[in-house]
């Protein structure tokens, strides 16, 4: 029991950190409001899940032990973030369309677009895998907090499964929180002000995962 309370201590350490998968989340909120948050956070647990049963398979430490193949998905990862946040800065730097009202004109409640779940559930599996960190979290990290020292397919597998489900619930509220303030984020100055910020992230954060050695 001790071992699995450090285990959840050290989870939500890293969980709570923020990084690639807040400022997706967030940015998908104010696309698609919390719908798209949460299927974001769905995606996210997803990759992770899927990070899990490859660690349980051993299929992690060939990935990290392969420096070609690591450096291959640390790169598409760092590219795919990267793209991301140019979106985002496109989006926030866009003129206002002609005839939009002015400063004390009634203000803007919706995004100019709409992101459909499926479409962020996507986003969040995908930014998820191409961390190459997340391989290398799982593959030093489970195996510590596995009872009896005994690193068994079902035992690291429930601890994958256990972070994955923390990570989805604390970005589902991140996503409630974000949606809940969601007519004064989506005023079109707030919102243009958060896509930028956010871009700003993700390109930072990509171009960051990309020059990081191990």
């Amino acid at each position: 029991m001790a071992t699995f309370l450090a285990f959840i201590g050290v989870s939500i350490v890293v969980i709570v950190t923020p990084g690639p998968d807040t400022a997706i989340t967030i940015r998908n909120t104010l696309l698609g409001g919390r719908t798209a948050g949460v299927f974001t956070a769905a995606g996210i647990a997803a990759g992770q899940t899927i990070w899990a049963i490859a660690t349980s398979a051993g299929v992690v430490a060939l990935l990290v032990a392969s420096e070609p193949l690591f450096l291959a998905v640390k790169y598409a990862g760092a590219a795919y973030l990267v793209f991301l946040g140019l979106q985002a800065l496109r989006a926030a730097l866009r003129p206002a369309p002609a005839g939009a009202p002015g400063p004390g004109a009634a203000r803007e409640t919706r995004p100019a677009r709409r992101l459909a779940p499926a479409a962020a559930f996507a986003q969040g599996v995908v930014s998820d895998l191409g961390n190459p960190k997340m391989a290398v979290f799982f593959a030093s990290l489970l195996p510590q907090f596995v009872p009896g020292g005994v690193a068994t397919f079902a035992a690291l597998m429930a601890l994958g499964a256990v972070f994955a489900a923390m990570t989805f619930c604390w970005l589902a509220l991140y996503a409630a929180v974000i949606a809940r303030a969601g007519d004064f984020l989506r005023r079109a100055a707030i919102r243009r002000a958060i896509e930028g910020i956010t871009g700003t992230v993700l390109v930072a954060l990509g171009l960051r995962l990309a020059a990081e050695q191990r």
